[in-house]
């Protein structure tokens, strides 16, 4: 089971319209942040915050090539999400 501060973590990242963005561009596969920053309407420093964030939840993992990171769906960090939203369904009563 998760701790309460990676579940957190884990909603913080779905919580932001940027992120959302982020994460429907990246469902096509790893993007360089050159590639996310030319899609989005945002400054470099923003996506920056953005990316920290995903990547801290653990939804996205980064690697760096050369200068520059490349991004993609962790689909550990997303079964994680979603064994938490089950297990909630599973305990709600009425739900």
């Amino acid at each position: 089971m998760l701790t309460t501060k990676e579940t957190a973590d884990i909603f913080k990242a779905f919580c932001d319209e940027n992120r959302i963005r982020i994460l429907q561009l990246l469902l096509d596969g790893e993007k360089c942040a050159c590639k996310l920053l030319e899609a989005m309407n945002i400054t470099q420093p923003t996506l920056s915050h953005h990316m920290k964030i995903l990547v801290d939840s653990g939804i996205v993992s980064g690697r760096k090539e050369g200068k520059w990171m490349h991004y993609s769906i962790s689909a550990e960090g997303i079964r994680k999400a979603q064994s938490y939203l089950s297990y909630l369904l599973s305990r709600g009563k009425d739900v």
